[in-house]
């Protein structure tokens, strides 16, 4: 797969050639109920059955030709430089609010690790107060009882969100949630130190003191359009500083669609509502077509905003120049259908190829509707790694597709 070492992502359709993932792992195991609703889940998932159905999809994607790449894999490969683990070490724990004197005993703790494979997960993992029992910070088991000493990470195999690649360039993201906010420092130093990307790759946003971005609201419709949502995680500032990059940078892209979707749990990112699907077929949550508010962002030495009228399907023939556009409505006609369904990630769809997606076998009702549109469905099992609230596209980062035709 070394051709596809670089960066290149121009549609969300293209053949899927490179991809970056997190095998979900102990982390999940150190979730409470009483930590799980600041962590972002709204139950418990049993960590071994949702990896095994991680491992399901990573499967689909190889069978397809897929080059399947790990996070912790090329992270660990850059925790092997002493002098940038211990840069990392100190970000990470300033960002985990790990601070003073536990900061230094935790960064010597982690430095001491000789295997840089386990020092990452046990980053993600996060460290249980009742592993380290001999260390006592004074007042410290006063002040909580809170059983975690290093929170974890439960959110990582959502690769989506903490950065994007965009055309040949990569935006790493500010994430909304304090339980998120070191998630993008691993793409940080991975895309810093990494000896496949670091001295090529164009940067479109720091996640350092920026507003809120996240890489489910983004979704590279052409060589030319992006669309990008304003929702619940994604503030305007953000995608006014992403756009004047994106069009000041050699990235070829011309118009970007801003599109506020209603700021709901349910409808955390573009993405859980909107995805592509094939050349003129997308998935669509019907509840958000009535409220959806849609901008044109081009560049002409500055910025320009310009509010669009009329149906989103009409807006989209014309951005893509198409003669026809097909929504496929998650939950057919009805409004329960469509609101379980949509819970449950029938809108988030990861397409392999034109007309080729990765979904949730668990929504059946859009799953039919969508292989009458004419698309080949490769069904996963979720059970429990949907309880984290993301779908296929979620739990994926594509560093390498085809260009369209």
């Amino acid at each position: 797969m070394e051709r596809y070492s670089g960066l290149s992502v121009y549609s969300e359709i293209g053949k899927l050639r490179r991809v970056l993932l997190h095998r979900p792992g102990a982390e999940l195991d150190n979730m409470t109920p009483e930590s799980m609703g600041r962590l972002l889940f709204d139950d418990l998932p049993d960590p071994e059955i949702a990896a095994l159905e991680h491992d399901a999809f990573a499967k689909i994607l190889r069978e397809h030709d897929v080059d399947v790449v790990y996070l912790e894999d090329l992270m660990a490969e850059v925790l092997m430089d002493l002098d940038v683990r211990a840069a990392f070490l100190d970000e990470f724990l300033a960002e985990g609010r790990i601070l003073m004197d536990k900061a230094v005993y935790f960064k010597d703790y982690f430095m001491q690790v000789t295997d840089s494979k386990e020092l990452v997960t046990q980053l993600i993992s996060g460290v249980r107060k009742e592993d380290f029992e001999e260390l006592r910070f004074p007042l410290h088991y006063v002040d909580s009882d809170y059983p975690m000493m290093v929170d974890p990470l439960p959110n990582m195999y959502f690769t989506r969100d903490p950065f994007s690649v965009i055309g040949n360039a990569v935006s790493i993201n500010s994430m909304h949630s304090r339980a998120r906010r070191r998630e993008p420092l691993f793409a940080e130093y991975i895309f810093r130190y990494h000896p496949q990307f670091n001295s090529s790759v164009k940067r479109l946003y720091s996640h350092k003191n920026s507003p809120f971005l996240e890489g489910g609201d983004i979704l590279i419709l052409s060589d030319e359009v992006i669309a990008i949502g304003i929702s619940a995680r994604t503030e305007t500032m953000a995608i006014e500083t992403l756009a004047k990059n994106i069009f000041t940078t050699d990235t070829g892209f011309k118009h970007i669609l801003a599109l506020k979707i209603p700021s709901k749990r349910a409808f955390m990112h573009l993405d859980t509502v909107f995805t592509m699907i094939d050349r003129d077929k997308f998935t669509i949550h019907p509840d958000v077509e009535g409220v959806m508010v849609i901008y044109d962002i081009t560049w002409d030495n500055h910025l320009k905003v310009k509010p669009l009228e009329g149906r989103l399907e009409d807006i989209l023939k014309q951005y893509l120049e198409l003669d026809q556009i097909s929504l496929v409505r998650c939950g057919g006609g009805s409004a329960i259908d469509a609101q379980r369904e949509q819970w449950n990630d029938a809108s988030n769809t990861l397409a392999i190829a034109p007309g080729v997606a990765v979904v949730y076998g668990r929504n059946h009702v859009t799953n039919r509707l969508l292989e009458e549109a004419g698309i080949t469905l490769h069904k996963i099992p979720s059970s429990e790694i949907s309880r984290g609230r993301g779908g296929p596209r979620c739990m994926s980062m594509p560093l390498y597709r085809d260009a369209l035709d």
